[in-house]
Formats: C-alpha cells, sequence, structure tokens
C-alpha cells in the first residue's frame, strides 16, 4: 500500500449531516454547546469531590462523606435536568445514570459510616 493509496479525499457531493438528524432526534431548539447549567453543576461537583479527596487526606471519613455527598447532588441533578441541559452529567439513560451515582454514593456513605474507629 502507498503513501498515496492511505489518503483519500472525503467525496464533495454528500453534504454533511449532523448525527442528531440522521437518528431522528431533530430537536425544535438547537442544542447549546456546552450546556452552560450541566456544566456548570458538573464543575460544582468535580470541586466538590477534589475537596473531599484532599479532606480525605487528613480526616478519611469526612473526606469520603464529602465525595458521597456530591455523588448524591450529581444523582439530583441528572434526575432533574433535561437531557439536553445535564451536560457531562448526562453519560448513559437517566435512569441508569441516577441508579450508579446513588448505589455508589450509598455505598460510600455505608462504609464511612460503618467502618469502626482504629487504634492508632
Amino acid at each position: 500500500m502507498s503513501e498515496d493509496d492511505a489518503h483519500v479525499a472525503p467525496p464533495e457531493d454528500i453534504p454533511p449531516v449532523s448525527a442528531e438528524v440522521l437518528g431522528g432526534r431533530e430537536e425544535a431548539e438547537p442544542r447549546r454547546y456546552p450546556s452552560t447549567i450541566g456544566g456548570g453543576l458538573f464543575l460544582l461537583v468535580l470541586t466538590v469531590m477534589v475537596l473531599g479527596l484532599l479532606i480525605a487526606t487528613q480526616d478519611w471519613r469526612l473526606g469520603v462523606r464529602a465525595v458521597a455527598g456530591a455523588l448524591t447532588f450529581a444523582a439530583l441533578v441528572r434526575l432533574v435536568l433535561p437531557q439536553k441541559d445535564a451536560g457531562m452529567l448526562a453519560v448513559r439513560h437517566r435512569a441508569l445514570d441516577v441508579l450508579i451515582l446513588a448505589v455508589s454514593a450509598g455505598g460510600l456513605f455505608f462504609l464511612a459510616s460503618s467502618i469502626p474507629p482504629q487504634p492508632l
């Protein structure tokens, strides 16, 4: 295979079409890139999670609870916001996103409260 064969120019007689049109999901209102509502809330969740990890270096229970609280907030936001406004919080179907976030948060809350204090 020569170097000329590896590069093929795209056909010019076929116009580009968005995936939303091909999938039959043409929206009345054009999609906003990025979604400022979901993007801002995602950054808030991310900030609280990073702070929780920093807190966990000193007091692991409090840090894990902060991360779990951020995940709980993310689950609530994903449950309330429509798909086009959820931003980076929308990864899969709404129910699956909420379930994964809520189970993760519940597991972290459970672990942080059920592990007995260890002697130093």
